[in-house]
């Protein structure tokens, strides 16, 4: 199977994901390590999936879940999967809140070579 890797180009008719995720201090390595173990068992088995990239703050308090599927549809049929369904009650179980979001991307900048 052909790896892919995110790619954040404005017109790119990708589905974003940007989910953050508000944890207790103690509990945010958790709730990485959940959310790595989901990736790799079942999310990027699913069709559409393009790829995910975890972040986590520097307090500790949050985790951002930035993942690319292929359209809306493919977003939506992992929201019924039950398999994917297990793993996000086992998340939203580890945190107080959890904010996700749907985006495409509009505009992109980087710094020019010198």
């Amino acid at each position: 199977m052909e790896e892919t890797t995110t790619r954040i180009v404005p017109g790119n008719e990708v589905c974003t994901l940007i989910n953050v995720f508000t944890v207790a201090p103690e509990r945010q390595a958790e709730l990485v390590k959940l959310l790595e173990e989901a990736t790799q068992e079942v999310m990027r088995h699913l069709p559409g999936f393009i790829s995910a990239n975890l972040h986590r703050n520097q307090e500790g308090t949050r985790v951002a879940n930035y993942a690319q599927w292929a359209s809306r549809e493919h977003f939506e049929a992992m929201l019924r999967d039950p398999k994917a369904q297990t793993h996000m009650r086992a998340a939203a179980a580890l945190v107080e809140k959890f904010e996700p979001h749907l985006y495409e991307v509009v505009s992109t900048h980087a710094r020019s070579a010198p």
